[in-house]
């Protein structure tokens, strides 16, 4: 009762906070000993809400299970699989186009370089609640007219959607099905996941804001699909995040080389549809914080497995405006979970 009270007031002392209109938060240990489900604000905590680039550890589920069944492998190049696709000079890098050389793992580890079309007049239509949808044709027109951020495999990871809009084309052409429809037949139907998909229509669930203006922008979200179109609730992210974790929804095999990280943009590494945060010590006062697995959104959205606590923690704050503020908001629910336990 002590941690479920300490909890909640966290959720309302962060809900009191500027620009914040709702807080959501499911909280459970791997012995589900621990167990929490709340929200403030304007919001209950069964609502669906967009899990924004959460979607991507979906879309790297669905991916690494067409390489189980070796329909497509990791180092396969993404031109011939979308031969149907006008890729050329998609990757243009100092006059050299590097397009043919992009394979599905430089897709999946964000190491493609390629521009992220979200960055386009996309980014801003969306915070200006100017709604409208685009295909994969408008996707590449968006990336070429951006500067790549680097030439492929360099070891580092670069953030960009276009990389999972590439990936998610890859299932429909593999599949011979919608996006959609593979995530329900692979994902949401053998996990019971009743509240989970890409968005269709207008109800968007809970409210998603940018600072004070409400943002009612359906088509943009159906069209982000598989890197960021996905809706849900706390209790489908959990058993999700669950069974991912588990490698319940591919080999063990492959579930371990998506945890190879690279850096991506402080404090996070990437990995295969996964980020990893690890603050260090020097910014935490010398204190160890918990090692955090899994993927966060631009709406504020978070879905993270803590290896060592044996903790999931799922939530958003539906607000564009400070998309790196879950990462403190979990280290304190992290720390009121430590306490508890030292308590007993």
């Amino acid at each position: 009762m002590a941690l479920t009270n300490a909890l909640q007031s966290l959720l309302n002392a962060e809900c009191a906070k500027r620009h914040t209109h709702a807080v959501i938060l499911r909280m459970q240990s791997g012995d589900m000993q621990l167990d929490f489900k709340g929200s403030a604000g304007a919001a209950t905590p069964d609502m669906r809400f967009p899990i924004a680039s959460i979607a991507k550890m979906f879309t790297s589920a669905l991916i690494m299970q067409l390489v189980d069944e070796g329909q497509i492998v990791l180092d396969q190049k993404v031109q011939g699989l979308l031969s149907d696709v006008a890729l050329s000079g998609l990757h243009v890098v100092k006059g050299g186009d590097h397009t043919a050389a992009l394979t599905v793992r430089h897709l999946l580890h964000q190491t493609s370089g390629l521009a992220d079309y979200y960055e386009s007049d996309l980014a801003n239509d969306l915070k200006r609640g100017q709604d409208r949808s685009y295909d994969l044709g408008d996707v590449l027109q968006m990336t070429r007219a951006l500067q790549p951020q680097a030439a492929p495999a360099t070891g580092k990871s670069y953030y960009s959607d276009t990389n999972y809009q590439l990936l998610g084309a890859v299932i429909e052409t593999v599949t011979g099905q919608t996006y959609d429809e593979v995530l329900q037949g692979r994902i949401c139907e053998p996990l019971g996941l009743q509240n989970t998909g890409v968005l269709r229509g207008t109800d968007m669930g809970l409210p998603v804001y940018h600072n004070d203006r409400l943002l009612h922008v359906p088509q943009i979200l159906t069209s982000m699909g598989p890197d960021g179109g996905i809706i849900s609730t706390l209790d489908d992210m959990l058993i999700f995040l669950r069974a991912f974790m588990a490698g319940q929804l591919f080999k063990p095999e492959n579930a371990a080389q998506m945890q190879q990280w690279n850096g991506l943009f402080f404090p996070l590494q990437y990995g295969y549809g996964l980020m990893r945060i690890k603050l260090p010590r020097w910014m935490t006062l010398f204190r160890a914080t918990p090692e955090l697995i899994g993927h966060s959104g631009a709406s504020g959205s978070f879905a993270y497995y803590a290896p060592e606590p044996d903790i999931y923690i799922i939530g958003t704050f539906n607000q564009t405006d400070a998309p790196r503020r879950p990462i403190g908001f979990m280290l304190r629910v992290l720390s009121m979970v430590a306490k508890h336990r030292a308590s007993r």
